[in-house]
C-alpha cells in the first residue's frame, strides 16, 4: 500500500509543467524591441522634422495673421484667411493652371512610358543601351534641365531652328515662354520628356512580373498582339498601372521648379501653379499665414484627387 502510494505521488510530480524561465524571454523580447527602436528611429525623426511638423504648423499658422519677418506677434483670425482665398482670383486661374497640367501630363507621360516599357521589353541586341537613353533625363537635375530648356525654347533657340530647317524658312516658331498660348504647353512637354524615363521602369519592373506561361497559352489559343496586350498584359499591370496614375499625379500637382526657373509665373500668370503661388506668397510677398491658407486648401485638393483614384483603380471582387 505504502508502495504503491509512493509511485502515484512520484507520477503525479513528474506530470506537472515545469517553471518556464520568463525573465530570459522577457529580457530577449526587450532587446528585440528595442532594436527595432533604433532601426526606426531615425525615419521617425525625419518623419516627424520635415512632414509632421511643418504641416501641423501651415495649419496653425493658416488661423492666424502671421508674416514670415514682423515686430508684431501673430495673433488668431479665424477663418479669415480662407475667406480671403475664396475670392482670390489668382488662386483660381493657379488651380486652372495646375489642373491643366495635371489632366495634360498624367495620361501622356503614363501612356508614352508604357509604350516605351513595352518597346524596351523584348530580349533583342541593344535594348539595355535605349533604356539607358530614356532614362538618363531622369537622373539630370531638374532645374538643370529647366535651364537647358529655357535657351532651347528662345526666339533664336535650337527648337526655332530645327522648325525653320525642317519646313525650309516657311514657318518660324514662336518664343514659347513669353506667349501666354504656348508657356503652358512647352512646360508640359519638357515635363513629359524629363519624367518618362522614371515610369518607364517601373511599367518594364511590371511586365517582368507577368508569368510567360499565360503569353505562351494566349499564343495557343491563337491571340494576336492585341489580344494578347488587352487580356493578359493589361490586367497583368493592376497594381503598376495604379501606382503610377498616383504618382505622376502627386507629381503633376506639386509642379513648381519648371515653373520658377523657366517662366516664374508669367506672362499674364499663364503658367502660375498653386504651389507656386503659395511660395511666392509666402516668402516674396512674407505673408507666411495666407500661404499656409493655400498650401492647406490645396493639401485637401490633392488628398481628395488620390483618395477618388485609389478609389476607381481598386481590386473588384
Amino acid at each position: 500500500m505504502t508502495t504503491m502510494m509512493s509511485t502515484h505521488t512520484g507520477t503525479d510530480a513528474d506530470a506537472r509543467p515545469r517553471p518556464v524561465k520568463r525573465p530570459a524571454r522577457m529580457r530577449a523580447r526587450r532587446r528585440e524591441s528595442l532594436t527595432a527602436l533604433g532601426m526606426v528611429s531615425p525615419a521617425v525623426f525625419l518623419l516627424l522634422l520635415f512632414f509632421v511638423i511643418p504641416v501641423t504648423l501651415a495649419f496653425a499658422l493658416a488661423f492666424t495673421n502671421a508674416r514670415l519677418i514682423s515686430p508684431t506677434p501673430a495673433h488668431f483670425t479665424g477663418l479669415q484667411n480662407f475667406r480671403i482665398l475664396l475670392h482670390d482670383p489668382l488662386f483660381y486661374k493657379s488651380l486652372r493652371n495646375t489642373f491643366y497640367f495635371a489632366v495634360v501630363v498624367v495620361p501622356l507621360q503614363g501612356g508614352l512610358a508604357l509604350v516605351l516599357a513595352l518597346l524596351v521589353n523584348g530580349k533583342v541586341r541593344g535594348v539595355n543601351f535605349f533604356r539607358t537613353v530614356y532614362f538618363i533625363p531622369v537622373v539630370t537635375s531638374m532645374v538643370v534641365v529647366s535651364i537647358l530648356w529655357t535657351f532651347m525654347y528662345r526666339q533664336t533657340g535650337l527648337i526655332n531652328h530645327l522648325i525653320s530647317a525642317l519646313t525650309f524658312g516657311h514657318v518660324h516658331g514662336p518664343d514659347w515662354l513669353n506667349n501666354p498660348s504656348t508657356a503652358m504647353p512647352a512646360i508640359i512637354f519638357m515635363s513629359v520628356w524629363q519624367g518618362v524615363g522614371f515610369h518607364m521602369i517601373i511599367w518594364l519592373a511590371g511586365l517582368q512580373t507577368i508569368p510567360a506561361d499565360l503569353y505562351e497559352a494566349a499564343d495557343i489559343d491563337g491571340a494576336g498582339r492585341w489580344a494578347r496586350f488587352l487580356y493578359v498584359t493589361w490586367p497583368g499591370l493592376r497594381a503598376t498601372r495604379t501606382f503610377v496614375l498616383i504618382t505622376i499625379t502627386i507629381a503633376a500637382f506639386s509642379l513648381f521648379t519648371q515653373v520658377s526657373v523657366m517662366t516664374q509665373g508669367g506672362p499674364l500668370d499663364s503658367t502660375t501653379t498653386v504651389v507656386y503661388q503659395a511660395v511666392q506668397t509666402g516668402y516674396a510677398q512674407q505673408q507666411t499665414s495666407y500661404a499656409s491658407a493655400i498650401s492647406l486648401a490645396f493639401f485637401v485638393l490633392v488628398l481628395t484627387v488620390s483618395l477618388v483614384q485609389r478609389f476607381l483603380t481598386r481590386e473588384r471582387d
